[in-house]
């Protein structure tokens, strides 16, 4: 004789067949609140001067405003938000290039938080040298080498993030490093780095 445990649930199979519903997309307010301040120091590290910085991240919000609606809120919003920021600072990159203007602000010298003031000074010394050898690396190799190395963004990620594939990624990640390592030796040769 076989017991009631011994048949099929039918409630239990349909649960099984019906798909999970999709995540709800973030509100804009959660996406600003949860990513600002990685959208301001990628902004940094993929060279957008300090005085533009900040005009920089409210056209990344901006765009992902308008944007909101083409994202998939099954995927990280991370990978997404840094394609965004990385065609922001490429464009703000390509318009400080036809200013003739001396500016004044440097964009390493903000200020760093804590007491320690040696330590501030180490940790500024290092930041600087950690942009100016970023300065040797073209954009698009820049892009991957930050999202990857600075803000442990996956290859597949920043693939679906810049539009380009899985590949051209490694590839563009590996002369990175080699640039990088080879614009660190440089510094050093000159007495830039410790």
């Amino acid at each position: 004789m076989t017991g009631s445990a011994d048949r099929p649930q039918y409630s239990d199979v349909n649960a099984a067949a019906r798909p999970e519903p999709a995540p709800e997309t973030p509100s804009l307010s959660a996406i600003y609140r949860d990513n600002f301040r990685v959208v301001w120091s990628t902004l940094a590290r993929l060279g957008v001067r300090r005085a533009e910085l900040e005009d920089a991240v409210q056209e990344v919000f901006l765009v992902v405003h308008r944007r909101l609606d083409d994202y998939d809120p099954r995927r990280p919003i991370r990978p997404w938000l840094l394609g965004i920021a990385y065609r922001v600072a490429t464009a703000e990159r390509r318009r400080a290039r036809h200013h003739r203007e001396e500016l004044t602000d440097d964009p390493r010298k903000g200020a760093i938080a804590g007491s320690d003031p040696e330590g501030e000074v180490i940790a500024r010394r290092r930041a600087e040298r950690i942009h100016r050898a970023l300065d040797t690396l073209d954009d698009e190799r820049r892009a991957v080498f930050v999202m990857y190395e600075m803000q442990a963004v996956s290859g597949p990620e920043i693939a679906e993030a810049l539009g380009i594939p899985v590949n051209t990624v490694y590839s563009r990640l590996r002369v990175a490093r080699e640039r990088f390592r080879r614009a660190v030796e440089a510094l050093r040769a000159k007495g830039e780095v410790s």
